[in-house]
């Protein structure tokens, strides 16, 4: 079982270019996703990273951004929704075609420079359990676009 998960459950790249998530370790549960770009994000500036990046996940699986904790420790920087949470149906949306942003706010006093191939986030996989007796008003309901569009149409 545990091979098929590795094969399954995969990144895709939008671009040539795009660098994967990597681990850093051999122990790290965290991917860390890199920057597409050069920026400078100055006190309470707001930046939205598109990756380029895509992963695909078994229909029980989450992937879940953070800040690396170096960037929020050291230089306080944050992600504006705290954790990212890219559903196993943002994958082939038709708005991103499941295109992992990343949306960082810096929260020093100084500004902090980001560079293209700048490892700016870790994502991790998880399985998640459905609740036994919980509303099923929407379990019909097909995801039709990116950000925000799993409460459209309710």
């Amino acid at each position: 079982m545990r091979e098929f998960f590795e094969v399954k459950t995969e990144f895709k790249k939008h671009l040539n270019e795009t660098i994967l998530p990597v681990r850093s370790t051999k122990y790290s549960a965290g991917y860390d996703i890199f920057s597409k770009e050069n920026i400078i994000l100055y006190p309470d500036d707001v930046h939205l990273f598109w990756t380029d990046v895509k992963v695909r996940l078994y229909n029980d699986e989450v992937f879940l951004i953070f800040i690396r904790s170096s960037m929020a420790v050291k230089y306080g920087l944050q992600l504006v929704n705290n954790v990212g949470v890219a559903d196993s149906d943002y994958y082939n949306n038709p708005t991103t075609d499941g295109n992992l942003g990343i949306c960082i706010k810096n929260c020093s006093k100084e500004p902090y420079e980001i560079k293209c191939g700048d490892r700016i986030a870790q994502g991790i996989a998880f399985k998640y359990l459905s609740i036994y007796n919980s509303s099923t008003d929407h379990n019909s309901y097909e995801r039709d676009g990116g950000f925000g569009s799993t409460n459209l149409n309710r």
